[in-house]
């Protein structure tokens, strides 16, 4: 299993890279480096999502724990992740391996430029041997860190660059059927298909002093991944986490997903988890089938209403002849555009609005909101 080469995301959390009190570990960050390098030099490639930026540097600023507040947390990133950054380069140095410091936001996922220069940058990284290493940037962000313990971050990477694994190392040794902590009968699930209800509520909010995810972050992570086509391995990680062992299914923790799942295209999970919604557009039953049915692109000639204000190269969601909507997709013509040319057929429609394109939107910027829902449903 291990011999083919695979993209894999490791995210290692706060509490694991801390000592007793509180601050960066280098010892236990040493251990990860040896796992990660290891496993590099099978010839895979290797992107760290690494918490411990506030972890690292609260110390510094005097608070006797991690800060509670918004700009207490903000401050302690931004002095604990040159301190973070710093030691995992000397720590990959020894193996003659280069790594590069990538912080990330939100809205480098919903702007789709932004997001565009995510995926180039992290693909030109590592078609050179370099180990990026990515967390969120703290510093600027708003609404606490919105990540959540850099979970969802992993979850959004890994489906970003259509990675074969997603490895989350926690504190417990994988899911269990109830809290291990309260109840000594609580059996660990050794491999999941599919995340359902029951599973989410097995999950505890709670995480440790020094990170800010619990199981049920590290699940809703898991089931975005699952739904973007990414395994996902939830575990605790050893002295020496032999990631190998992780790889060919021998890992202390718990599996989750399809032996053979089906990765989504960069360009539709940007679309479907993402963008924002311009408006929308009416379709009728005939349009309706061609898009959802054979796998058509949306022409002039089925739209039959247009709402709100829009232009190419945005996102707005499409009403079917019942009144629900049945998707979202990018559209290659603004509001106007496509108000006054409706119901026209393609080569027409393209004359009059001079437009280059008579698609109103291609099959490939299209997502059905069936396969929006099965994962977390995001700007829908």
């Amino acid at each position: 299993m291990t011999t083919q080469k695979k993209r894999i995301v490791v995210k290692i959390g706060s509490s694991s890279l801390t000592n007793e009190r509180g601050g960066l570990s280098h010892t236990r960050l040493q251990h990860y480096v040896r796992a990660l390098a290891a496993i590099k030099q099978q010839g895979h490639e290797v992107i760290l999502v690494s918490s411990g930026a506030v972890a690292a540097g609260f110390r510094s600023l005097g608070f006797p724990h991690r800060p509670d507040t918004l700009e207490g947390k903000q401050a302690a990133a931004a002095v604990g992740q040159g301190l973070l950054i710093q030691a995992y380069a000397e720590a990959f140095g020894k193996f003659g391996m280069i790594t590069a410091q990538v912080l990330l936001t939100r809205t480098d996922f919903s702007d789709r430029d932004r997001y565009r220069n995510a995926y180039n940058t992290l693909s030109f990284l590592l078609k050179k041997g370099v180990v990026p290493i990515i967390n969120e940037n703290d510093t600027v962000s708003i609404n606490e860190l919105t990540f959540g313990d850099n979970d969802m971050l992993s979850a959004l990477v890994a489906g970003l660059l259509q990675s074969d694994y997603l490895i989350i190392f926690t504190d417990t040794d994988g899911i269990y059927d109830a809290d291990p902590r309260r109840n000594p009968d609580a059996h660990r699930i050794p491999h999941i298909d599919k995340i359902t209800p029951d599973i989410e509520a097995m999950a505890t909010d709670s995480g440790s002093q020094v990170g800010t995810g619990g199981m049920k972050s590290k699940i809703m992570a898991a089931k975005t991944a699952l739904m973007l086509g990414v395994p996902v391995f939830i575990g605790k990680s050893d002295e020496d986490p032999d990631l190998l062992h992780i790889l060919d299914g021998r890992g202390n923790g718990t599996y989750l997903g399809e032996d053979t799942p089906s990765p989504v295209k960069t360009r539709k999970q940007w679309i479907a988890f993402h963008s924002e919604t311009h408006g929308e557009i009416r379709i009728d039953e005939g349009a309706a089938r061609a898009i959802l049915e054979d796998g058509k692109s949306l022409l002039p000639a089925g739209v039959t209403g247009v709402t709100g204000t829009f232009k190419p190269g945005q996102v707005v969601k499409v009403v079917g002849p019942g009144g629900n909507v049945i998707g979202k997709g990018q559209i290659n013509y603004s509001h106007i555009q496509l108000d006054s040319v409706k119901g026209l057929p393609g080569y027409l429609a393209k004359q009059k609005s001079q437009s280059d394109k008579e698609e109103v939107i291609h099959r490939d910027d299209w997502v059905a909101l069936n396969e929006i829902k099965r994962g977390m449903n995001l700007h829908v």
